[in-house]
């Protein structure tokens, strides 16, 4: 359950007289790698006569390179972001089986990628000594990780400081204290000395008052705060770049949003470029903004807040049922027949003998108790990976307002009355449904099985295989090849007539046409649904 805020960061730059201005570099956009989603990002400048370049550094990290035409005696960069606040697990990577344990050693092509991240500054003698102190033994990585970023964070008093640039380690050590920037290139110093590739990493912190106090340990800040920041992230194989905080001894969390991650300070400053000499006054504005915050439950419901839910409900409820909203269950509920709910047809078989009839049965029993007048409609349904045909499904169509959609129910097939359809029978009654809409006979086609298609599937049947016998795999394709070889694949199955709606027609407000067909002959998709929807639609012309 995620917190959505919004991040506001302003830093003017007020100048006693006309200043030229150099171009000027702005790394104040996250950095790619951030793990904390970020909704949206704005970055304005003034004066507004500027020309902007997005560009990235060989880290990949995002610069807006500024260029001024004229003089002025005011900068302003502002910056709005929203994030989300989703809690991750800091923990949550794998390493190499070869990095689990240190001290361990980069593989010879990957340390020469890191190679920028594992320059050393020269020892100076206070920084050994404190790097002296660093327990070498073979331990668990991340234990060896964590220990010297909490090391840091005992010995490292956390200073606000004012003046520009980053300490020398050596500095920092002996002064035993130093601002977030300080500890943070200490902290890659020690890394890189250890034989560690680390980096420089300079960003947003945003940290929220917690829901609870904590009950063995701080509970952090007082109230919802922002600032500028910076950490060290260090590679491990397996894992990546992980981020730890020397301030305050933890791993970086979703408070941390990279801007900028470099191998040295400098190259990380939030903005950087030349002007003329003047004197300048400094002003920064850092806010953060709760937008949308997910209800969490942290302790019980007393009985007061329980009787306010139920009569919200009870409103809910209510105002449902005032305006016709009806609710529904997700998922499809389960038919399974009472009279023989053991065979396979109910239990694990797509298709059966009594499925179809059931079906057909529930469907008008539905019917007549919900929507009289309703349409009912047999058609094709969901068509399952590995499956040859698509399966069959019923459905029931009405109007809201009650009037009938179809009149005459006796008119439309029962799955409960088997009849035997043969293609004469049809060719009879297509003609003389052509005679009864007055359109001519000729438009009539006969249909035929793709010859061709069961041609090439007979020829795949291996030598010993008999259609009519159990060798082959699939039943449901054993029974249609059987029918087909028992009736020849070059008979009449069908007939068909196109047909169009046309009131400014000959006839009685029908037209009809020939189709043109590759061979001169209708042939069907292959499959054992009906006709109508086997007709090779995607083979005419437009």
């Amino acid at each position: 359950m995620a917190i959505h805020v919004a991040l506001h960061h302003r830093t003017t730059y007020r100048y006693d007289r006309p200043v030229t201005l150099g171009p000027q570099v702005v790394r104040l956009r996250p950095a790619p790698h951030t793990r904390t989603r970020i909704l949206g990002y704005s970055l304005r400048i003034a004066p507004e006569k500027h020309f902007l370049n997005w560009q990235q550094d060989p880290q990949a990290n995002y610069l807006a390179r500024f260029t001024f035409p004229e003089p002025t005696r005011e900068l302003t960069v502002e910056v709005d972001l929203v994030a989300e606040m989703a809690v991750f697990n800091p923990f949550d990577f794998f390493l190499e089986p070869a990095a689990e344990t240190y001290p361990f050693a980069y593989d010879p092509s990957l340390a020469h990628d890191l190679a920028p991240f594992r320059i050393c500054a020269a020892p100076t003698p206070r920084f050994a000594a404190y790097l002296a102190g660093t327990p070498r033994a073979e331990q668990r990585t991340i234990d060896f990780l964590v220990g010297l970023n909490q090391r840091l964070c005992r010995d490292i008093r956390y200073v606000i400081r004012l003046e520009p640039g980053v300490q020398a380690p050596e500095e920092t050590v002996t002064k035993r204290s130093g601002s977030c920037r300080d500890s943070a290139w200490l902290l890659v110093q020690l890394f890189r000395h250890l034989g560690l590739a680390a980096r420089f990493v300079s960003g947003y912190l945003i940290q929220l008052v917690a829901d609870q106090k904590s009950l063995d340990g701080p509970s952090g800040t007082d109230k919802d705060f922002t600032d500028l920041h910076a950490w060290c992230e260090v590679y491990l194989p397996g894992a990546g770049w992980i981020g730890l905080d020397p301030t305050s001894g933890l791993l970086a969390g979703e408070g941390h949003i990279p801007l900028a991650a470099t191998p040295d300070p400098q190259s990380a400053a939030p903005i950087d470029g030349a002007l003329s000499e003047c004197k300048v006054e400094f002003d920064v504005e850092m806010k953060v903004t709760r937008l949308l915050e997910t209800p969490r439950v942290t302790k019980p419901y007393t009985d007061a807040q329980w009787l306010a839910v139920d009569a919200l409900g009870r409103r809910i409820d209510a105002d449902l049922k005032k305006h016709d909203v009806r609710l529904t269950m997700g998922g499809e509920p389960t038919f399974v027949s009472i009279d023989d709910y053991d065979s396979a047809e109910w239990n694990s078989a797509a298709l059966g003998a009594t499925k179809r009839i059931r079906a057909d049965d529930l469907l008008r029993r539905l019917q007549h108790r919900f929507a009289p007048g309703a349409f009912l409609h047999h058609g094709q349904g969901k068509w399952y990976p590995g499956e040859p045909l698509p399966r069959w499904a019923f459905a029931a169509y009405w109007r809201p307002d009650g009037e009938p959609v179809w009149d005459d129910p006796h008119l439309l097939a029962d799955e409960t009355t088997q009849s035997e359809n043969t293609p004469a029978l049809a060719e009879c009654f297509i003609r003389a449904l052509a005679a009864r809409l007055g359109l001519a006979e000729r438009w009539i086609m006969p249909a035929y099985e793709d010859v061709f298609y069961h041609l090439w599937k007979e020829r795949t049947l291996p030598a010993n295989v008999d259609p009519h016998r159990s060798e082959l795999r699939n039943p449901e394709e054993r029974a249609r090849l059987s029918r087909l070889f028992d009736a020849g694949i070059g008979t009449v199955v069908g007939h068909v007539l196109p047909l169009r709606r046309d009131p400014a027609g000959g006839g009685r407000g029908w037209s009809s046409s020939p189709w043109f067909l590759r061979g001169g002959r209708l042939y069907l998709i292959p499959g054992d649904s009906p006709i109508g929807l086997r007709l090779p639609l995607d083979s005419q012309p437009w």
